[in-house]
């Protein structure tokens, strides 16, 4: 009999995919300790948004975040998402900012890392694995995948090999769109299988209501874990729901070793959380549904999400249908592109600004020059040479590893910084993201200032 793992999403992407990372941290400390009784192979819990989020909106110091849930859970693999040099910011960063990193995430409670590039461009993500590796942690090597005229199962193949090379434990096929259809999913899974020896596993989304199929036909295939996300907050853009998947699982003779009471204990806990996001428009209904036009604009659900709050905001919803319309005219420009973080929001704001201005490439952000210049690595496929015109006129991109331009910046940056920071994790948090991680570093140290000042009036 198959053994097939469970990782749970509920903390990390189905909380991204469905409510854009606003779940904050105490509205489900009080259901860990069950979750870490459940029997997942991991859970994932941070990378990703959460990291921005924690510190942007909700008001949280996203170590401390970390530290919390693995106290709470010391008998399961916590496990993070990582975007190889661009850590979980949008930039690349230098290899001692990337080393520091891992090591720190290591130390706070992450036993696992997924670890993928964008591009799918290995040379951006060697640093990360070779951290991780040597932090004692398991590198899980991530192959984005997408369909498009320069996306082939041989290549998919070929990069899970490179990846190997370069030391990482397992192979995670990351369908961040929900565009991967079963008998894709059963190819390559088997082709990679067939390949070499490392676990497989598999992580897609319902926005195409293909996942449910794609997940068995994976498993048919051989793969050995899959995502999925408690029932209330799982469909739509998010991943499909754990219970379901054990159930029918099991039905068909696969051993799914977890605790189904202790799975409906953490649905019941989560499904009040859900109703208050729908309650106060946080969790907009839309991204509950099945949508099979993303298997043409082949969005992820966490940009869908953002890209409605986004829309919503500019007071500009109707023109949802023509941006999402816009975004594969965007990315066969920039040479088909998976369209993962960073690249997703490149993709949809570009696609986004060229609809709202009524032109195309009108106005050309920054990102997206960069990524022409080569600043994000190399593209899958050519770039649209009137768009390589305009953006650098006579100048030639960059063909080398981006991040062999950065100089180590750590101990600079921790020296400039002083006492504003009281720890290595909050210079990491002020690197990752400086204007936001300076208010909230601020605001803290004002904070401890009055308290003891209280303290010292109280006393006399």
């Amino acid at each position: 009999m198959k053994k097939v793992q469970i990782t749970e999403t509920v903390l990390r992407d189905a909380n991204q995919s469905l409510v854009a990372t606003r779940l904050p941290l105490d509205k489900f400390t009080d259901i860990l300790s069950a979750m870490d009784k459940a029997g997942y192979y991991s859970v994932e819990c941070w990378g990703g948004a959460t990291f921005d989020s924690c510190l942007r909106f909700l008001n949280e110091d996203p170590w401390e975040r970390l530290r919390t849930i693995k106290k709470a859970m010391p008998n399961t693999k916590l496990q993070m998402l990582l975007r190889g040099q661009n850590l979980l910011g949008y930039k690349h960063y230098p290899d001692d900012v990337v080393r520091k990193f891992v090591q720190k995430s290591v130390e706070n409670g992450i036993d696992i890392i997924r670890i993928f590039d964008a591009l799918n461009d290995v040379r951006n993500i060697r640093v990360a694995v070779e951290a991780t590796v040597a932090a004692g942690a398991h590198a899980s090597g991530t192959i984005c995948y997408t369909n498009s005229p320069v996306h082939s199962l041989e290549n998919y193949v070929a990069l899970a090999k490179e990846m190997k090379e370069i030391g990482v434990s397992s192979i995670c096929i990351k369908d961040m769109a929900g565009i991967m259809g079963p008998q894709e999913a059963y190819d390559l899974v088997k082709a990679l299988k067939e390949n070499m020896d490392l676990p497989v596993v598999v992580h897609t989304h319902s926005t195409a209501g293909l996942a449910f199929m794609t997940y068995l036909k994976a498993v048919e295939a051989g793969a050995d874990v899959i995502d999925t996300a408690t029932s209330c907050f799982s469909g739509g853009t998010s991943q499909p729901s754990t219970e379901a998947l054990v159930y029918a699982l099991r039905q068909l003779g696969y051993e799914v070793n977890v605790d189904d009471a202790i799975l409906q204990k953490v649905n019941a806990h989560f499904t009040p959380i859900r109703n208050e996001f729908l309650a106060d428009g946080t969790l907009d209904p839309l991204m509950m549904g099945t949508d099979t036009a993303c298997l043409n604009y082949q969005v992820p659900g966490g940009m869908l999400s953002n890209l409605v709050s986004q829309l919503k905001t500019l007071g500009a919803m109707d023109k949802y249908e023509a941006v999402l319309a816009e975004v594969p005219a965007v990315r066969k420009d920039l040479g088909y592109p998976p369209l993962v973080t960073p690249m997703s929001q490149m993709v949809g704001v570009q696609a986004t600004q060229n609809v709202l201005m009524g032109e195309r490439y009108k106005n050309i952000g920054k990102e997206v020059r960069a990524y022409v210049h080569g600043d994000y690595g190399k593209a899958p496929g050519e770039l649209d040479t009137d768009l390589v015109k305009k953006v650098l006129g006579d100048e030639k991109p960059i063909t080398h590893r981006p991040a062999d331009d950065l100089p180590d910046e750590f101990e600079k940056v921790k020296a400039e910084l002083g006492d504003l920071c009281e720890s290595d994790e909050d210079v990491l948090s002020y690197i990752a993201f400086p204007q936001v991680a300076e208010k909230f570093l601020a605001a803290r140290k004002e904070k401890k200032q009055n308290t003891v000042t209280y303290k010292i009036e109280r006393i006399d």
